[in-house]
């Protein structure tokens, strides 16, 4: 069975037009049985929204460094499926982006995990990504989430903080995250042969 006709579908979604200030523009890289990761993000912003291309930004340039890898070993459909909370951009709230879409995850994610057979770690970026797939097993806060990583790490799960710059602070205050969760991502996807 093949991912085609799906992938076709959810470019073509305009379920939450008239919500998006941009349009919509679904930007996700699932395109291959084969690949081994998983990677659930939040929502594109504005230059990916341009780009069309996932992590096409500073985010994503943080975490390819996490993981290890070179953007064309990223982008490896066969290696890492992107999909992300919500596939379009939610436009600009008062502390940055809106949250994705709530209609998106529902109507989506099974379906797509669906054509995703071999998917051996899912990275969870950010507190919408957590609770949509660790449910009532995710801790009081992201922190928390995130800290307690190794509760998650036998489900084929990986709480991440977002890699956005506005992090930073975070980051700094938590140098276990470096420390411990860096290390550990690049040994998995290292041994896995993605990197």
């Amino acid at each position: 069975m093949t991912i085609s006709p799906l992938l076709e579908e959810i470019r073509a979604c305009r379920l939450c037009e008239a919500h998006l200030p941009l349009g919509p523009r679904p930007v996700l890289r699932a395109a291959s049985p084969e690949a081994r990761v998983l990677i659930v993000g939040q929502a594109p912003g504005t230059k990916v929204h341009a780009s069309g291309i996932p992590w096409d930004d500073a985010s994503g340039k943080r975490l390819r460094d996490w993981m290890g890898v070179e953007p064309d070993a990223f982008y490896d459909e066969t290696k890492f499926a992107i999909v992300p909370m919500g596939f379009c951009y939610p436009g600009r709230g008062k502390g940055g982006d809106n949250p994705p879409r709530p209609e998106c995850a529902p109507l989506w994610h099974v379906r797509v995990r669906e054509h995703l057979p071999n998917i051996r770690l899912t990275l969870l970026i950010g507190s919408y990504a957590h609770a949509w797939y660790l449910k009532d097993k995710r801790k009081a806060t992201l922190g928390e989430t995130v800290r307690a990583w190794h509760d998650y790490t036998g489900q084929g799960f990986l709480p991440l903080v977002h890699p956005s710059p506005r992090n930073q602070m975070w980051l700094r205050r938590n140098s276990w995250f470096e420390d411990e969760i860096v290390p550990y991502l690049r040994e998995r996807i290292a041994a896995a042969g993605l990197a």
